[in-house]
């Protein structure tokens, strides 16, 4: 009996185990809540894109007007399939859209904004990740909104579509232009 129950245990916790993360895997990560929400942009003081003809981030262009901050890469496959959104963000919205170009290589970013076209007024590189982290980015992409006081009011975690640009970033940016 002994050696029957030593057997049929760590099979018992592996079903365990798989329970737990199958119960997990439909988790909305948006549910995580950034702890900077209702807090000062991060001082990011970011280069533009190698060879890019946009600015790069200093942190007074975080502050003055409601801003959209997006955390993209040329190597994100939601990030391409989400450009399209970004591109409805300006057309609905026109708010100033900053680009932070995460762990991407000049070329590629490059090449990613001249195909899908380059919404972003300013586009800062990332190249170690340092300003993703300060952000307490968890993966490309995700969004912020700024409020004109340099605060930050909301964070969309993973690629934005037509339903939650609609029901939850333009009610952002709205809230933040309203104080």
């Amino acid at each position: 009996m002994k050696r029957v129950l030593l057997a049929v245990l760590p099979l018992l916790v592996l079903v365990g185990l798989v329970a737990v993360f199958a119960m997990n895997m439909d988790r909305d990560p948006s549910l995580v809540r950034s702890v900077l929400i209702n807090k000062p942009v991060p001082a990011t003081e970011l280069p533009a894109v190698e060879g890019l003809d946009r600015n790069g981030i200093v942190p007074s262009l975080l502050e003055g007007q409601v801003t959209v901050v997006n955390v993209f890469a040329s190597w994100c496959i939601p990030c391409r399939e989400e450009h399209p959104v970004l591109q409805e963000l300006l057309r609905r919205t026109g708010v100033r859209l900053i680009g932070i170009n995460q762990k991407d290589a000049p070329e590629n970013a490059r090449a990613f904004l001249a195909e899908l076209g380059n919404p972003y007024d300013a586009v800062g590189a990332d190249r170690d990740g340092r300003a993703s982290i300060d952000w307490g980015v968890y993966g490309v992409p995700e969004t912020f909104v700024v409020n004109p006081e340099g605060i930050i009011t909301y964070k969309h975690i993973g690629p934005m579509s037509l339903q939650s640009l609609e029901s939850e970033v333009i009610p952002a940016i709205q809230k933040a232009q309203a104080g």
